[in-house]
């Protein structure tokens, strides 16, 4: 509990600064233009992934069991970056071109990709490494603030401009990179580095697995998105970020639980072997994710404007997402599951049917309704259902031995 409070602190800074950044940005950027950068940066995080081709995830394992070693992964961490690169830099034109060549400049959408996949993935990778360590409050210190400087560079950008997305994605940049300077020299625990490729090579089929599986991860989680502006264009991606943005707020307090759960469990991976605890805790990610989200709709059902015009547009359409945030949230925290019990490749293949299954319902509801009230609502069952195939998924194969990293 001392944990948990101690990291839960640094999220409910992350929130009160998360809260006001997309306060200040969804109203100085129009609607469409904040749509763009809302995909964008999803996209962003999404390829972000590939950087390092996964081997945050040995680094993490290596500081939560053998925290010496913590120098010659970092080693590791830095080469695989830089080998990385080409596979970024491909995957990333891919990616523009199939979503955004029509709506959005390809220098804007370099630059969101940079911002999160060079400046703030490393400087995520420092939180990981001191989480890893059970310094919760050092990354919970450094969570809040990256987003307290995102914060002050919209505030800047509401200041000096009329909300041009160009100058919005160099400030954005601008933020991160700030942001990884700090971690770096203030908060990462350096140990000489020493490079060791026998090590990196028996870990490598891990981190291969695990950044797969994290792409196939936020593919699916963002994959609405892609599709809404791919399918509805930037003012209907624009509305439903808003809504989205909305929803992703009630998962930063299960995130910080899922951490300290998946940190439990890499040390004894039995510890969910009854039925009744994993439903247990599954029915109160659930409650209070539906809690979180309908106390902000009936705020904005109340007070409509109090989050600014632009979100006021999509104010009411977020009760009707009511479910949506439990059902997220719960597949989030199944795939984290997988991660812990070190069944990386299982999780990547869970991923990928998940990613596909999300796609096939979401195109069906875009083609069968235009306004996004009915979308919104049909959302719900989309959600429903990739839970129920998670959960199948999941829980047979938390049936199966795990495998200690």
């Amino acid at each position: 509990m001392r944990d948990y409070f101690a990291a839960i602190s640094g999220s409910a800074g992350r929130l009160v600064f998360s809260l006001g950044y997309f306060i200040v940005l969804a109203n100085t950027l129009s609607i469409a233009d904040f749509g763009l950068f809302a995909t964008a940066s999803a996209a962003g995080v999404m390829l972000s992934r590939i950087l390092a081709f996964g081997f945050t995830a040995p680094l993490y394992r290596i500081a939560t069991v053998k925290p010496r070693l913590i120098g010659t992964y970092t080693a590791g961490f830095l080469l695989m970056s830089v080998l990385s690169l080409p596979v970024l830099g491909l995957a990333s034109v891919g990616v523009y071109l199939l979503f955004f060549g029509g709506d959005m400049p390809p220098g804007a959408f370099a630059l969101v990709v940079v911002a999160e996949a060079l400046l703030w993935r490393p400087a995520e990778t420092v939180v990981i490494v001191n989480n890893g360590l059970n310094r919760f409050g050092r990354g919970a210190l450094l969570v809040v603030l990256g987003t307290a400087v995102r914060a002050l560079a919209a505030v800047l950008l509401a200041l000096v401009s009329n909300g041009e997305l160009w100058l919005w994605t160099q400030l954005y940049l601008l933020a991160n990179a700030v942001s990884l300077l700090v971690a770096a020299f203030f908060f990462y625990p350096w140990q000489r580095m020493r490079l060791r490729p026998a090590l990196y090579l028996r870990r490598l089929a891990d981190a291969v697995y695990v950044s797969s599986a994290e792409v196939l991860f936020y593919f699916q989680m963002e994959l609405d998105k892609l599709l809404v502006l791919a399918l509805g264009g930037a003012q209907l991606a624009g509305i439903y970020a808003i809504i989205m943005r909305l929803v992703d707020l009630t998962a930063i307090p299960i995130r910080t639980f899922s951490m300290l759960l998946v940190q439990k469990m890499m040390r004894t991976p039995d510890m969910l072997a009854r039925i009744g605890v994993r439903l247990g805790i599954e029915g109160v990610i659930f409650a209070v994710s539906t809690t979180a989200i309908l106390a902000l709709a009936l705020i904005l059902r109340v007070f409509p404007n109090i989050l600014g015009r632009n979100v006021a547009e999509a104010a009411p359409l977020v009760l009707l997402a009511l479910f949506v945030p439990g059902m997220r949230n719960l597949v989030e925290y199944q795939a984290e599951l997988l991660f812990a019990r070190g069944q990386t490749l299982l999780r990547a293949i869970n991923l990928m049917l998940l990613a596909g299954t999300k796609a096939v319902l979401l195109a069906h509801v875009l083609a069968a309704y235009a306004a996004p009230r009915d979308i919104v609502l049909a959302l719900n069952g989309v959600f429903a259902a990739l839970y129920l195939v998670s959960l199948l998924l999941t829980y047979c194969a938390l049936s199966m031995p795990a495998k200690r990293v």
